[in-house]
C-alpha cells in the first residue's frame, strides 16, 4: 500500500482514545463488560465507560496487583473483565499476579495497556515501559495485541473480546497518524498484514513504528530498495507463516518497534525465523537501554524510531 499522502496531513489520534471509544460501545452490547482501572481513568480513557456504566467500572486505586486478583475473580464468575492502567504498572508491577491468577488458568481476562513505550515522553525513564511485550510473551497462552494507528485499536479491542482467553493489549499516549482508514482492511487476530509487496528487504513493524516504516520505505525506494513492509499488529501468536514466507522472498529482515530488541518484536521474529527459513536479521529498537523524559516526537527521533531514523539506520546496515 503505497503512501500518498504527507505524514503531517493525516489525522492524528492516540492508540488509548480508540481503546475507551470500543469500551463503550461494548459495554452496550454486553452486559458481562466491566472494566477496572488503577486510579487513572482520565489517562487511560476508560474514565468514558466509567461516565455510561459507572456501577460497572471500578477504580481499584494503586493497587494494581490487587486490581488483577479482582479481574481474574470477575472473569471466573462469568464477566469479562478489562483492566487497564499504565503498561509499567500492569506488565511490570503486576506481573506475578497476570501470570499465576490470569494467565495459569486461562481466564478470559482482558488487559487494556496504556502509555507504553518511550513515547510516553515528559513522564521519563520510570514510565516509559519498553520491556511490557517481552514479559507479556513468556506467559503461556498470553495472547499480545500492539495496534499502530486507532483504526486497527478499535479492531483490536473487539478481537480481544472476541477471544476467550487473556489478552494484552498496548495502547499509547501519542496521538499517531491514522493510516489504516481504506475499504479493503481488515483485522484478524494473529495476521500479519502486508501494507507495501518488495523484493529486496523485508520490514515487520508494530505499533505507531508502522506508519514511521511505510515513510521509511518510500523513502528507501527513492534510492532504489524495494521494501516489503509488513504490520505485526499481533505478536503473540505470530504470523509464522508469512514471516517464513517474506523472509524466504527478500532474504534480508529488519524489525522495528518502540520496545526492548530483547524479548519483542525483533525477538519473535528471530527466533521463528532461526528455525524455518535462516536469514540476517537486523532489530530496530530501544538497544538495552532506559528512555528518559523529553517530547514524545524528539525521543523518537532522538532514538532512530521515526521514519528518518528508520531510514537511516536500514541504509548503515545495507553497507
Amino acid at each position: 500500500m503505497p503512501v500518498s499522502r504527507n505524514i503531517n496531513e493525516l489525522p492524528k489520534i492516540a492508540t488509548r482514545e480508540g481503546y475507551g471509544h470500543t469500551l463503550v460501545a461494548l459495554g452496550r452490547e454486553d452486559e458481562r463488560i466491566v472494566v477496572l482501572d488503577a486510579d487513572l481513568a482520565a489517562a487511560t480513557k476508560t474514565g468514558m465507560f466509567m461516565k455510561e456504566f459507572p456501577q460497572r467500572h471500578i477504580n481499584c486505586g494503586i493497587a494494581e496487583a490487587n486490581m488483577a486478583g479482582i479481574a481474574a475473580g470477575l472473569a471466573a464468575s462469568g464477566k469479562i473483565p478489562f483492566m487497564s492502567t499504565f503498561a509499567m504498572f500492569v506488565a511490570g508491577r503486576a506481573y506475578e499476579q497476570i501470570r499465576s491468577s490470569i494467565g495459569y488458568p486461562g481466564l478470559n481476562v482482558k488487559i487494556g495497556a496504556t502509555h507504553a513505550g518511550i513515547s510516553v515522553g515528559e513522564d521519563g525513564a520510570t514510565h516509559q515501559c519498553n520491556e511490557d511485550i517481552a514479559l507479556m510473551r513468556t506467559i503461556p497462552g498470553m495472547v499480545i495485541i500492539n495496534p499502530s494507528d486507532d483504526i486497527e485499536a478499535r479492531a483490536a479491542v473487539r478481537a480481544a473480546y472476541a477471544y476467550k482467553g487473556p489478552v494484552y493489549m498496548r495502547f499509547g499516549r501519542l496521538a499517531v497518524p491514522v493510516f489504516n482508514d481504506r475499504e479493503d482492511y481488515k483485522f484478524e487476530l494473529g495476521k500479519g498484514i502486508v501494507l507495501r509487496e518488495g523484493k529486496d528487504i523485508t520490514i515487520f513493524a508494530t505499533g505507531l513504528c508502522v506508519v514511521e516504516s511505510l515513510y521509511a520505505a518510500e523513502m528507501l525506494a527513492a534510492d532504489g530498495i524495494d521494501v516489503e513492509l509488513i504490520n505485526i499488529h499481533t505478536i503473540k501468536p505470530l504470523d509464522e507463516e508469512l514471516v517464513a514466507a517474506s523472509a524466504a522472498k527478500t532474504k534480508r529482515v529488519f524489525t522495528v518497534e518502540e520496545h526492548s530488541v530483547i524479548g519483542g518484536l525483533g525477538a519473535a521474529v528471530c527466533e521463528t525465523l532461526s528455525e524455518k527459513c535462516p536469514v540476517k536479521v537486523t532489530r530496530i529498537g530501544m538497544n538495552d537501554i532506559f528512555g528518559e523524559s523529553g517530547p514524545a516526537v524528539e525521543l523518537l527521533h532522538k532514538y532512530g524510531l521515526d521514519a528518518e531514523g528508520i531510514y537511516r539506520k536500514i541504509k548503515e546496515a545495507l553497507k
